[in-house]
């Protein structure tokens, strides 16, 4: 197995952790810690509890992950919040 290939699974965000983690189950019913793709943080995309998420894994470490996807859970918004001035 090469080093480049990763792991992609889906799941449910069901905890918030500090300093951008989050807890992840996910649909194989294990749980793990994921952070946020550095793609999300620079265009600020928040996660919250019940998202949906892709999750990119290494076959080396399956405690940890990198989300990469964020699908809005129910209730979500239909379009972009409030928009601030900036100078």
């Amino acid at each position: 197995m090469a080093k480049e290939e990763l792991l992609t699974l889906e799941g449910q965000i069901d905890e918030i952790l500090p300093d951008g983690r989050f807890g992840v189950m996910l649909e194989n019913d294990h749980r793990i810690i994921a952070y946020t793709a550095g793609k999300m943080r620079k265009f600020r995309i928040r996660s919250v509890v019940g998202d949906r998420v892709r999750v990119e894994m290494t076959p080396y470490d399956l405690q940890k992950g990198r989300i990469v996807f964020r699908d809005k859970g129910p209730g979500g918004g239909s379009g972009p919040g409030p928009q601030r001035k900036r100078r």
